[in-house]
């Protein structure tokens, strides 16, 4: 401690108390700090004349404009990739089954990452592949956790394709499997994408609530048999929701 700036640290101090304030005044930051009146009336000086504060006509002190524009920098330089990849390693050790991320990109789901199954048959995904957001469980959660009204927008426009032999392709049906995603909080699909196939997906977002992606475990039938289904909801839900704060996101409800 010895070696850092006393004035930096107490500056920080005095900042941090609008985590929880919204506005204070000058003595409310005298006794929550503890700090000598001359010395806060030199901390707020400086942090005003820096832009971290702002004072109104009231001369109450607020967190200024320039914090605003920090965290859009922080949130817009945020890589999912980047922050999804421990996590994923988690997942699949825990699993031992192909763990896949997903984001949006024009009307279509791009994989991004992947990591395969530690068991010898396994399923081969591409990073790079892409996929229509109404089949399989990672494209559609992403479709799922749209705005109602984007969601509307893609199911009047997309063009229905068969993949394979679970593919749906009734309007009216991937509208409730839709609403049933988005409020048990994770996908499953089964031979949507390729035939003999499982996957269960759970949504990531960001700091403004926004789904920016999807995560999921993908394997053979036969690894995912209704006894470990549950399981593995459970855990593709929790590491999805690490990705998600990691992301900044505050909410918890899809998660429960």
């Amino acid at each position: 401690m010895q070696n850092k700036n006393k004035t930096v640290i107490k500056s920080k101090d005095l900042l941090t108390l609008f985590l929880i304030h919204s506005k204070l005044s000058f003595n409310e930051i005298i006794q929550l700090t503890g700090t000598p009146k001359t010395s806060v009336h030199r901390m707020l000086g400086s942090l005003e004349d820096m832009g971290f504060l702002d004072k109104d006509e009231d001369n109450l002190y607020s967190l200024g404009l320039l914090f605003l524009q920090f965290g859009q920098l922080v949130a817009d330089r945020l890589d999912v990739r980047e922050i999804a990849l421990p996590v994923m390693k988690k997942l699949r050790d825990e699993t031992e089954e192909a763990v896949n991320l997903i984001i949006k990109d024009g009307d279509e789901a791009m994989y991004v990452e992947k990591l395969d199954s530690t068991h010898p048959v396994r399923l081969y995904t591409a990073v790079g592949r892409r996929s229509p957001l109404y089949a399989g469980a990672c494209p559609r959660i992403i479709l799922a956790f749209f705005p109602k009204e984007e969601q509307e927008q893609y199911l009047k426009i997309v063009d229905f394709k068969a993949y394979a032999s679970g593919t749906i392709t009734d309007v009216d049906k991937l509208r409730l499997v839709l609403e049933e995603t988005r409020q048990a909080g994770y996908a499953i699909s089964k031979s949507e994408l390729e035939d003999h196939t499982t996957a269960i997906a759970a949504p990531i977002f960001n700091h403004k609530g926004q789904v920016v992606g999807g995560l999921s475990l993908a394997g053979p039938d036969i690894r995912f048999q209704a006894e470990r289904l549950p399981e593995f909801i459970k855990k593709v839900k929790k590491h999805a929701q690490e990705v998600s704060e990691k992301m900044g996101y505050a909410g918890d409800v899809v998660y429960k």
